[in-house]
Protein backbone atom coordinates (compact mmCIF):
# COMPACT_ATOMS: atom_id res chain seq x y z
CA UNK A 1 0.00 0.00 0.00
CA UNK A 2 2.18 2.89 -1.45
CA UNK A 3 0.99 6.63 -2.66
CA UNK A 4 -0.63 6.86 -6.20
CA UNK A 5 -0.74 9.55 -8.29
CA UNK A 6 -3.92 10.47 -7.13
CA UNK A 7 -2.77 11.08 -3.43
CA UNK A 8 -1.07 14.15 -4.86
CA UNK A 9 -4.44 15.85 -6.36
CA UNK A 10 -6.54 17.79 -4.84
CA UNK A 11 -9.04 20.84 -4.93
CA UNK A 12 -8.97 23.52 -2.72
CA UNK A 13 -12.05 23.79 -0.61
CA UNK A 14 -13.74 27.46 0.58
CA UNK A 15 -13.60 28.87 3.96
CA UNK A 16 -11.89 30.95 6.36
CA UNK A 17 -10.75 28.14 9.38
CA UNK A 18 -11.21 29.23 13.10
CA UNK A 19 -8.31 27.99 14.80
CA UNK A 20 -4.71 29.25 15.24
CA UNK A 21 -1.01 27.80 14.97
CA UNK A 22 0.49 27.01 18.14
CA UNK A 23 3.62 25.30 18.83
CA UNK A 24 3.26 21.85 20.97
CA UNK A 25 6.58 20.45 21.83
CA UNK A 26 8.58 22.07 19.05
CA UNK A 27 5.99 21.58 16.65
CA UNK A 28 3.87 24.08 14.85
CA UNK A 29 0.41 22.86 15.36
CA UNK A 30 -3.01 24.03 14.18
CA UNK A 31 -5.49 23.65 16.71
CA UNK A 32 -8.97 23.92 16.74
CA UNK A 33 -11.48 24.74 19.72
CA UNK A 34 -14.89 23.15 20.47
CA UNK A 35 -16.66 26.59 21.34
CA UNK A 36 -18.55 24.20 23.86
CA UNK A 37 -17.99 22.53 27.27
CA UNK A 38 -15.61 19.40 26.48
CA UNK A 39 -13.24 17.40 28.26
CA UNK A 40 -9.85 19.38 28.80
CA UNK A 41 -8.01 16.17 28.99
CA UNK A 42 -8.99 14.93 25.84
CA UNK A 43 -7.95 15.83 22.37
CA UNK A 44 -8.22 14.33 18.91
CA UNK A 45 -4.78 14.25 16.58
CA UNK A 46 -5.20 14.33 13.24
CA UNK A 47 -2.85 13.20 10.78
CA UNK A 48 -3.30 14.88 7.61
CA UNK A 49 -2.79 13.45 3.99
CA UNK A 50 0.85 15.54 2.22
CA UNK A 51 -1.43 18.66 2.06
CA UNK A 52 -0.83 19.43 5.29
CA UNK A 53 -1.35 22.53 6.77
CA UNK A 54 -0.38 24.12 3.56
CA UNK A 55 -4.19 23.97 2.01
CA UNK A 56 -7.15 24.85 4.13
CA UNK A 57 -8.68 21.82 3.38
CA UNK A 58 -7.64 19.94 6.48
CA UNK A 59 -8.02 23.32 9.02
CA UNK A 60 -11.56 23.46 7.64
CA UNK A 61 -12.20 19.55 8.47
CA UNK A 62 -10.20 20.16 12.10
CA UNK A 63 -13.04 23.18 12.52
CA UNK A 64 -15.67 20.01 11.94
CA UNK A 65 -14.52 18.16 14.88
CA UNK A 66 -14.33 20.79 17.06
CA UNK A 67 -17.67 22.03 16.24
CA UNK A 68 -18.90 18.73 17.50
CA UNK A 69 -16.90 19.12 20.81
CA UNK A 70 -13.57 17.46 20.18
CA UNK A 71 -10.55 19.76 20.78
CA UNK A 72 -8.62 18.71 17.68
CA UNK A 73 -4.72 19.48 16.50
CA UNK A 74 -2.99 19.19 13.38
CA UNK A 75 0.33 18.77 13.33
CA UNK A 76 2.77 20.21 10.76
CA UNK A 77 4.15 16.91 9.80
CA UNK A 78 5.87 18.15 7.31
CA UNK A 79 8.16 20.56 8.54
CA UNK A 80 6.75 23.45 6.53
CA UNK A 81 7.29 21.07 2.98
CA UNK A 82 3.39 19.90 2.64
CA UNK A 83 2.65 19.72 -1.04
CA UNK A 84 2.22 23.58 -1.74
CA UNK A 85 -1.37 24.89 -3.23
CA UNK A 86 0.37 26.40 -5.83
CA UNK A 87 0.99 22.32 -7.04
CA UNK A 88 -2.90 22.14 -7.63
CA UNK A 89 -3.26 25.63 -10.11
CA UNK A 90 -4.68 24.43 -13.56
CA UNK A 91 -1.25 25.19 -15.48
CA UNK A 92 1.03 24.05 -12.82
CA UNK A 93 3.58 21.42 -13.83
CA UNK A 94 3.43 18.00 -12.60
CA UNK A 95 4.50 17.45 -8.97
CA UNK A 96 7.64 15.39 -8.57
CA UNK A 97 5.95 13.28 -5.69
CA UNK A 98 8.30 10.30 -5.53
CA UNK A 99 10.67 13.12 -4.70
CA UNK A 100 8.57 14.43 -2.25
CA UNK A 101 8.15 11.41 -0.40
CA UNK A 102 11.80 10.58 -0.26
CA UNK A 103 11.98 13.91 2.10
CA UNK A 104 9.31 12.49 4.25
CA UNK A 105 9.64 8.62 5.59
CA UNK A 106 9.08 7.67 8.66
CA UNK A 107 12.96 8.82 10.03
CA UNK A 108 11.43 12.40 9.68
CA UNK A 109 7.55 12.09 10.36
CA UNK A 110 7.73 9.78 13.47
CA UNK A 111 9.95 12.29 15.54
CA UNK A 112 7.53 15.10 15.32
CA UNK A 113 4.93 13.17 16.33
CA UNK A 114 6.45 12.19 18.85
CA UNK A 115 7.79 15.36 19.89
CA UNK A 116 3.87 16.75 20.10
CA UNK A 117 2.42 13.96 21.87
CA UNK A 118 5.52 14.05 24.72
CA UNK A 119 4.17 17.96 25.17
CA UNK A 120 0.63 17.56 25.63
CA UNK A 121 1.20 14.08 27.95
CA UNK A 122 3.09 16.03 29.69
CA UNK A 123 2.72 20.08 29.69
CA UNK A 124 -0.85 20.27 29.24
CA UNK A 125 -2.56 17.35 30.55
CA UNK A 126 -4.01 15.18 28.29
CA UNK A 127 -4.66 11.74 29.31
CA UNK A 128 -6.68 10.55 26.07
CA UNK A 129 -6.00 11.41 22.71
CA UNK A 130 -8.06 9.67 19.50
CA UNK A 131 -6.37 9.27 15.69
CA UNK A 132 -7.70 10.12 12.74
CA UNK A 133 -5.17 10.30 9.58
CA UNK A 134 -5.98 10.62 6.17
CA UNK A 135 -3.97 8.74 3.34
CA UNK A 136 -0.53 8.98 5.08
CA UNK A 137 -1.33 10.13 8.04
CA UNK A 138 -3.44 6.60 8.12
CA UNK A 139 0.06 5.28 8.86
CA UNK A 140 0.96 6.79 11.51
CA UNK A 141 -2.67 6.34 13.37
CA UNK A 142 -1.71 2.96 13.29
CA UNK A 143 1.43 3.03 14.77
CA UNK A 144 0.05 4.99 17.18
CA UNK A 145 -2.42 2.44 18.00
CA UNK A 146 0.03 -0.48 17.74
CA UNK A 147 1.72 1.48 20.64
CA UNK A 148 -0.75 2.16 22.90
CA UNK A 149 -0.83 6.05 22.94
CA UNK A 150 -4.25 6.60 21.14
CA UNK A 151 -7.37 4.88 22.65
CA UNK A 152 -9.68 5.28 19.35
CA UNK A 153 -8.53 5.22 15.58
CA UNK A 154 -9.97 6.11 12.45
CA UNK A 155 -8.48 6.12 9.37
CA UNK A 156 -9.11 7.31 5.36
CA UNK A 157 -7.89 5.80 2.10
CA UNK A 158 -5.07 4.95 4.53
CA UNK A 159 -1.59 4.49 2.79
CA UNK A 160 1.91 2.81 3.40
CA UNK A 161 0.34 -0.09 5.54
CA UNK A 162 0.91 -3.89 4.54
CA UNK A 163 -1.76 -5.94 4.00
CA UNK A 164 -2.20 -8.51 5.95
CA UNK A 165 0.73 -8.08 8.33
CA UNK A 166 -0.74 -4.54 9.53
CA UNK A 167 -3.88 -6.01 10.14
CA UNK A 168 -3.01 -8.84 11.52
CA UNK A 169 -0.68 -7.16 13.99
CA UNK A 170 -3.72 -4.49 14.93
CA UNK A 171 -5.89 -7.67 15.94
CA UNK A 172 -3.58 -9.27 17.92
CA UNK A 173 -2.03 -6.19 19.51
CA UNK A 174 -4.09 -3.11 19.57
CA UNK A 175 -7.20 -2.29 22.05
CA UNK A 176 -8.27 1.05 20.04
CA UNK A 177 -11.46 0.58 18.25
CA UNK A 178 -10.27 1.57 14.65
CA UNK A 179 -12.90 2.57 11.33
CA UNK A 180 -11.62 2.31 8.29
CA UNK A 181 -13.73 4.41 5.77
CA UNK A 182 -12.42 3.54 2.11
CA UNK A 183 -13.55 3.75 -1.22
CA UNK A 184 -14.44 1.49 -4.03
CA UNK A 185 -11.35 2.88 -6.79
CA UNK A 186 -8.30 3.33 -4.57
CA UNK A 187 -5.20 2.15 -5.93
CA UNK A 188 -3.22 2.97 -2.38
CA UNK A 189 -5.96 0.96 -0.70
CA UNK A 190 -7.60 -1.25 -3.21
CA UNK A 191 -10.91 -3.26 -2.83
CA UNK A 192 -8.67 -6.74 -2.38
CA UNK A 193 -6.99 -5.41 0.54
CA UNK A 194 -10.15 -3.93 1.71
CA UNK A 195 -11.52 -7.40 1.65
CA UNK A 196 -8.20 -8.53 3.59
CA UNK A 197 -8.75 -5.17 6.52
CA UNK A 198 -12.52 -6.86 6.57
CA UNK A 199 -11.67 -10.69 6.69
CA UNK A 200 -9.22 -9.85 9.69
CA UNK A 201 -10.49 -6.97 11.39
CA UNK A 202 -14.79 -7.81 11.22
CA UNK A 203 -16.10 -10.17 12.95
CA UNK A 204 -19.28 -9.79 12.67
CA UNK A 205 -20.35 -11.64 15.93
CA UNK A 206 -19.28 -8.30 17.56
CA UNK A 207 -22.47 -6.09 17.77
CA UNK A 208 -20.34 -3.08 18.02
CA UNK A 209 -19.00 -4.54 14.38
CA UNK A 210 -21.66 -5.42 12.97
CA UNK A 211 -23.63 -2.04 14.15
CA UNK A 212 -20.45 -0.45 12.64
CA UNK A 213 -20.87 -1.82 9.36
CA UNK A 214 -24.59 -1.67 8.66
CA UNK A 215 -24.38 2.21 9.77
CA UNK A 216 -21.51 2.61 7.00
CA UNK A 217 -24.26 0.32 4.74
CA UNK A 218 -27.15 2.39 5.87
CA UNK A 219 -25.35 5.91 4.96
CA UNK A 220 -24.38 4.78 1.55
CA UNK A 221 -27.92 3.67 0.64
CA UNK A 222 -28.91 6.85 2.05
CA UNK A 223 -26.72 8.62 0.01
CA UNK A 224 -27.53 7.19 -3.19
CA UNK A 225 -31.41 7.85 -2.68
CA UNK A 226 -30.86 11.35 -2.26
CA UNK A 227 -28.38 11.89 -5.35
CA UNK A 228 -29.04 8.87 -7.70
Amino acid sequence: MSFCADCFKAVVHEGTPKGEMVEIGGVQCYVAMPNVEYPKDKVVLFLTDACGLGLPNNKLLADDFARNGFKTIVPDLFSGDAVPESAFEPDAPPFDWQKWVTRHGAAETRPLLDAMVAALQDQHGVVAMAGTGYCFGGRYVFDLALEGIITVAAVAHPSLLKAPDDFEKYLATATAPLLINSCTIDQAFPPEMQAQADTILGDMNDPKVKAGKEGAFKATVDWFLEYL
